[in-house]
């Protein structure tokens, strides 16, 4: 699989994500994920997509006390 940035090579490995949502800042340190070994541009597959979303749904209907 070729980058859409810069054509470099895709390669499975794991890079960390941001999330912030209603004043909660999360940090996955290691989310599987296809890595540009030459831009470091990061896909996600169907599942780990489906995992992030199900941690923001959850950080967005329990949103911390002020």
């Amino acid at each position: 699989m070729k980058c859409l940035y810069c054509q470099g090579e895709m390669k499975k490995g794991k890079t960390p994500l941001h999330i912030d949502r209603n004043g909660c800042h999360l940090t996955l340190d290691r989310v599987p994920a296809w890595v540009c070994s030459q831009c470091g541009e990061s896909y996600f597959e169907a599942a780990e997509v489906d995992a992030v979303q199900d941690l923001i749904r959850s950080i967005e209907q329990h949103p911390l006390a002020a």
